[in-house]
């Protein structure tokens, strides 16, 4: 969605959305899906293969031609967004540029394994220790990130790459659900002056506020994942604002 937009590609790409609520059948459309008809995720991969039994995750990029998914991979849609389609927008900005590409993928490797992925590594952990390896690391990523962010703007060069829009979705959400869902609660992303200062900075880029959903966040964390949190309860807090300058 973030890539969608800063490409400018909304009148090319459409877009479907599912509910916040998971559940027993899936991610699910609010109303029927209207280029497919589907009422669920599962159809949408069905429908590419008769035979697919797996999981369905979003997101989907769909080829309306071939009537089939492209992918379901949101670090491939990125790159696929952000160059394969430069026929198709006058937003002609690199966001993986070649003079920088090996440190951008230095930094996307340290923060998926060690923030991205690592705050699911944490939340769905069933053993003590499992849980505090990784929040361990969890805050020791943050901790790097703030470091590295201290006296500049942007994760690598001087300019946004991948690198910093990757990173963001996992702090638009940290306060609002893995810091009390998750148990990733030895600091908030507010603790941190200048990882927080950056997070607004993308939050304040044209566009970008309306790809973010707090409400929806807490919904689909809270009430969709029932084995941690079996009420379904929703908090209200906490009350952040993402608004104020970075």
């Amino acid at each position: 969605m973030i890539f969608r937009v800063l490409k400018k590609l909304e009148g090319v790409v459409s877009m479907s959305t599912v509910e916040p609520l998971m559940l027993e059948k899936g991610w699910t459309f609010a109303a029927p899906d209207p280029l497919t008809g589907a009422l669920y995720l599962h159809q949408i991969y069905q429908r590419a293969d008769p035979k697919y039994s797996g999981r369905a995750s979003v997101p989907v990029l769909w080829d309306k031609k071939t009537d089939t998914i492209v992918s379901n991979e949101s670090s491939e849609i990125v790159r696929m967004f952000n160059r394969e389609f430069r026929d198709f927008t006058d937003d002609m900005t690199d966001y993986y540029p070649a003079d920088l590409k090996d440190e951008v993928d230095a930094v996307n490797q340290r923060v998926y394994d060690g923030l991205n992925n690592g705050v699911y590594r944490a939340g769905f952990a069933t053993t003590q220790a499992a849980y505090e390896a990784a929040v361990k690391t969890v805050f020791e990523t943050l901790d790097w990130l703030e470091a590295r962010l201290t006296g500049r703007r942007t994760l690598v060069g001087d300019r946004l790459t991948e690198a910093d829009w990757r990173l963001f979705p996992t702090l638009a959400r940290f306060d609002a659900v893995y810091f009390g869902h998750f148990k990733c609660n030895l600091r908030r992303l507010t603790d941190y002056p200048d990882l927080s200062a950056h997070a607004r900075r993308l939050y304040g880029t044209p566009g970008i506020a309306a790809t973010c959903d707090f409400d929806e966040y807490k919904r689909h964390y809270y009430g969709s994942h029932r084995t941690i949190n079996p009420t379904g309860i929703v908090p209200l807090g906490p009350l952040a604002d993402f608004r104020k300058p970075g």
